[in-house]
């Protein structure tokens, strides 16, 4: 799935554009797909701790496949609209699939068992923006974009009878899951998941904080970066697919170390260096060539590495196996909410303001999120199974 999401994605803010968007239209698109994406966690997360994980993992991953071919045939901007939309709501299965994870990892194990469930993926995204800038070369940008979306199909379809393969994690499951009866009971579901935080440690919520702000500032730059890449700093489109080469080997190649250390050393320690690599790296994306690009992909790789990997490893040592789906749940909620914000206003400013102010913005948090991880996210003394 990694693999094959990576080739559409390499050029897709472009592809929006050729379609008869706008900056501004590529901030609404995932503004609309984020939003979506949150509402539907609270529902995932209460199937995934009252019914299982399992099954709802399998059948929606078998619908996410099929949504990329509404993105493969799309006339026009709008269409790929739709097709964020229905895509996020597929994506139900999220806390499902996290709770899964962490459920599956013993908890002395979680820095090195995070690392390879993002390792042996970004092995494989690695030939993502290769093939992507061949098919550039070869096709041109709608072409390329569209085989890529259509090779995503055939490997989501793949991926989905792969997972029919899992096997369930919770002991106690009830009858027969039903979203809608999870859809009926929405704001219970929400009430019962925010009522878990009273049961938490004071850290969970720290954590939330700096993982959901980071992710904000993230997605204010994230949409636009190809865009500011080859229309403000004249970057081809080989030397852009090359920068994504870049950043997806770094950030996989530092995976495994960074998780042996976070093991060893303890998970604070990463969440409050990640930012701070993130600073020099943004300034040399803003203000770069191609070669500053390429310094750039490298240290944002290892910084994307070491958050990625403590951050899960912290809140499964953090959060009992029982509450796992709600708290997830409930965390990606306010988290994609504000992701969903964060790229409508990095349009509204890339368009109105400066192509260059939502990335000095990002810049800007990078040393209070560090601070805000360094006095108020603690490991736990004792990890949760």
């Amino acid at each position: 799935m990694s693999f094959a999401a990576a080739i559409p994605d390499t050029y897709y803010s472009l592809y929006v554009l050729a379609l008869g968007g706008s900056a501004v239209v590529i901030g609404v698109i995932g503004f609309a797909s984020s939003l979506t994406l949150g509402l539907v966690q609270f529902p995932g997360g209460h199937l995934a701790d009252k019914h299982g994980r399992r099954r709802i993992v399998v059948v929606m991953t078998f619908a996410v496949a099929v949504t990329h071919l509404i993105y493969a045939f799309a006339p026009s901007w709008h269409l790929i609209l739709v097709a964020g939309i229905l895509q996020s709501l597929c994506l139900v299965y999220q806390p499902a699939l996290g709770a899964i994870t962490a459920d599956s990892i013993p908890p002395e194990k979680r820095g090195v068992g995070f690392s390879i469930q993002t390792l042996l993926p970004d092995l494989t995204r690695i030939l993502g923006p290769t093939i992507a800038g061949i098919l550039y070369l070869r096709f041109g940008l709608i072409p390329a974009v569209r085989i890529g979306y259509a090779i995503a199909f055939i490997l989501f379809l793949v991926a989905a009878i792969s997972r029919v393969g899992l096997k369930e994690t919770l002991n106690e499951t009830a009858d027969r899951p039903s979203m809608s009866i999870a859809l009926s009971s929405y704001l219970e579901t929400v009430r019962e998941s925010v009522r878990v935080w009273r049961l938490l440690p004071r850290s969970v919520f720290s954590l939330f904080l700096v993982s959901s702000l980071l992710r904000f500032f993230t997605s204010m730059c994230s949409p636009y970066m190809v865009v500011y890449a080859m229309k403000i700093l004249s970057i081809s489109g080989l030397e852009w697919a090359l920068v994504a080469i870049g950043l997806i080997t770094t950030r996989t190649l530092s995976a495994l170390p960074s998780g042996k250390a976070i093991d060893k050393f303890g998970r604070r320690k990463p969440l409050v260096m990640s930012p701070m690599l993130m600073l020099p790296a943004i300034l040399l994306f803003a203000y770069g060539d191609f070669c500053k690009l390429l310094v750039s992909s490298l240290l944002m790789g290892v910084a994307q590495s070491m958050f990625w990997i403590a951050e899960p490893s912290l809140q499964a040592d953090l959060v009992a196996r029982q509450h796992r789906g709600k708290v997830i749940a409930c965390m990606q909620f306010a988290t994609l909410v504000l992701v969903a914000l964060g790229q409508l206003l990095g349009g509204i400013l890339y368009s109105y303001v400066s192509p260059i102010a939502p990335f000095v913005a990002f810049a800007l948090s990078t040393i209070p999120l560090s601070i805000m991880a360094a006095y108020h996210v603690h490991d736990p003394k004792r990890r949760e199974d």
